[in-house]
């Protein structure tokens, strides 16, 4: 009796499988056209740990792996795929595309294949198919808060290997908030000796204590970061920073606070969560600073898009302070409200100067340069109108892509951002609609996790998963009958055991109906 065929996710735009199966063994080996050697080396990189198989490079393998520049159709990131009994062909026009195509045949092979154990006695068959597969989306992202709960460079190596598994292709990081600074800036080292160390019990808006009051610190080196960044190319995953500002900005602050806006202030790094009021001065030296951090975020992270935060600016201290006041007189803006959008366009046209695109947080995209790249998480209204304003946009709805509200009604179910569940069914549905009358250009959808209720590994799992995984489905293929999605998520999930994720629930929370004891037996 043949073994039941693979529920792959994402979804292949085309799939048709055929009879028969392609099996891996000690004397298969690999022939990789020109170009395509960094996809054998992955797939090698992959497999070796649970088949043991070495997969040598050969003229005359039976496994190819080929690029194809007239293959336009497929674009970036597509692949054609065909496994037959004697014979597996996987081609591409770019690397990239081969590299999503090993992610393919990954989840093709028995679930056995993703552990990091040798499992030796399974059988390593793929079945026979023929698959065309291109991306819905150009960037399907995923952004980490390492800000308030910092995690090490090992744990975002592994996240790095989930997105690609699940073909998603952006790691977006938010090394910089309020709560924690976790970039290394040679030019300002108290960022992170201060900046990176908080010394009280994180508490939420109510007051309550959500922590025991332990210290909490940790920042990363240049050289973790810069092999991260290694790490994901190979893989076909671009790390995108983020460094917030000019709000949001409290442990810069209390590592400098010549930075803000009220001189002789000392300030802590901040032990609360919410939107704090403390945010960067507008002088030069506020300007120079964050254009001298920014060089050195360039100097380790290649990603054409750099994002510098911009959202949940109070300005009641630019309001109260003469030095703001003289800067809106001598830009000629209509009062301190503007500084905000004058700061980002500075900032901006700083990175633009230096071949990168300024990204930031907006919920219109309005009092933005057209140049900046908008994530709009508000409204899906919003989005509209930033592709009005003639800016790129991802979609980042809160209600749809924000993992650290709870996902179940549960009574079992951890303390999360406060506000309705976001649920498996309301992640895929997650429809960033394109506007073709508009002048901007939609790029994609982006799920975050904001790491206030996930202070460790085992809780930044539980929300992510299936969630992200539900996310990266609709993002590269689209649309789908639920009942198909759920299916797929279901069998996905055995993977995800595989990868040592322990996930969140695949059904929705049923209460028990209340008995009042009188009911009939």
């Amino acid at each position: 009796m043949p073994a039941p065929r693979p529920s792959l996710l994402p979804r292949p735009a085309q799939l048709a499988w055929r009879p028969g199966h392609f099996t891996l063994t000690p004397d298969t080996t690999v022939r990789a056209a020109p170009g395509a050697e960094p996809a054998a080396a992955l797939l090698r990189t992959l497999l070796a740990p649970a088949t043991g198989l070495p997969l040598p490079p050969s003229p005359d393998g039976a496994l190819v792996l080929a690029l194809d520049p007239q293959l336009r159709g497929l674009g970036d990131e597509g692949y054609g795929l065909t496994v037959a009994p004697d014979a597996l062909l996987l081609r591409a026009a770019h690397l990239t595309g081969l590299l999503r195509g090993v992610q393919t045949l990954r989840q093709l092979l028995p679930v056995e294949a993703l552990s990091d154990r040798p499992r030796s006695a399974t059988p390593w068959q793929l079945p026979c198919v023929e698959i065309t597969d291109v991306p819905r989306h150009a960037w399907r992202g995923f952004m980490l808060d390492v800000a308030r709960h910092f995690q090490p460079a090992s744990f975002l190596r592994r996240y790095v290997d989930l997105l690609a598994l699940h073909k998603l292709n952006v790691l977006h990081l938010h090394l910089t908030d309020d709560q924690g600074w976790r970039m290394p800036v040679a030019a300002f080292p108290r960022l992170t000796e201060v900046g990176g160390r908080r010394t009280e019990s994180m508490v939420v808006p109510s007051g309550s204590a959500v922590f025991d009051g332990a210290p909490h610190q940790g920042a990363y080196t240049r050289g973790e970061l810069t092999g991260l960044v290694t790490y994901a190319a190979a893989r076909g995953v671009t790390v995108v920073p983020e460094i917030e500002m000019p709000g949001h900005a409290r442990a810069a602050l209390a590592a400098y606070p010549e930075l803000g806006n009220v001189p002789g202030r000392r300030l802590d790094v901040w032990t609360r969560w919410g939107v704090c009021d403390t945010v960067l001065g507008v002088g030069d030296p506020v300007l120079d600073f964050c254009r001298t951090v920014l060089d050195e975020v360039l100097d380790v992270f290649p990603s054409p898009h750099v994002h510098i935060g911009g959202d949940e600016c109070p300005t009641t201290e630019w309001a109260a302070s003469p030095a703001a006041r003289a800067r809106v007189a001598a830009e000629g803006l209509p009062g301190t409200d503007a500084l905000r959008g004058w700061f980002l366009g500075r900032i901006g046209a700083h990175l633009i100067e230096r071949g990168r695109i300024p990204t930031a947080w907006a919920e219109t995209g309005e009092g933005l340069p057209p140049e900046f790249t908008v994530m709009t998480w508000r409204d899906p209204e919003h989005t509209r109108m930033a592709l009005k304003h003639g800016h790129a946009v991802i979609s980042c709805h809160h209600r749809a892509a924000y993992l650290d509200y709870a996902q179940s009604y549960a009574p079992t179910e951890p303390q999360g951002q406060p506000g309705p569940v976001v649920d498996l069914r309301a992640v895929h549905g997650h429809e960033a609609e394109d506007d073709t009358e508009a002048g901007g250009e939609l790029r994609g959808m982006q799920a975050q996790l904001w790491t206030e209720f996930a202070p460790t590994a085992k809780h930044v799992d539980y929300l992510a998963f299936p969630r992200l995984s539900a996310l990266a489905d609709r993002a590269w293929h689209g649309a789908a009958p639920w009942p198909d999605v759920h299916s797929r998520l279901r069998a996905h999930s055995a993977r995800l055991a595989a990868l040592g994720v322990r996930h969140g629930a695949l059904d929705p929370y049923t209460p028990i109906p209340h008995r009042s004891g009188k009911e009939q037996p």
